[in-house]
């Protein structure tokens, strides 16, 4: 579920930042990049929710899965780092977000590390 609820949160991106009107002010190709980033984005992460949501099992019993997991967690983890890299405001929203981001890795490297001690 935590990957469908950023996918719901990236598509309130329009309205909860205006894009209609922010990204007016950049060149179209940024605009459209910006976007298009976005959506893809989305996508992922709707990828990454639906394999946790559907094949969980697969997820903790399988080296594929264990890559998949591994891979969502620092997916997450950069994310965390990339907040305090590109985002530098010192305001609440923020660090909610860090925290947010934090506990997506772990929601993703603690079932692996799990699975792993099991199988070895």
């Amino acid at each position: 579920m935590y990957n469908l609820l950023f996918v719901v949160f990236h598509g309130l991106f329009w309205r909860l930042f205006r894009w209609r009107k922010q990204l007016r002010k950049l060149k179209s190709a940024n605009r459209a990049i910006v976007q298009i980033l976005n959506l893809r984005l989305m996508y992922v992460l709707g990828v990454f929710g639906i394999l946790c949501l559907i094949y969980t099992k697969a997820l903790l019993s399988s080296s594929l899965g264990h890559f998949v997991l591994g891979s969502t967690a620092i997916f997450w983890l950069g994310r965390l780092i990339e907040q305090f890299i590109f985002l530098r405001i010192n305001s609440r929203p923020v660090y909610v977000l860090a925290l947010i981001f934090f506990f997506g890795t772990v929601l993703h490297a603690f079932p692996l590390l799990l699975a792993l001690l099991q199988h070895s």
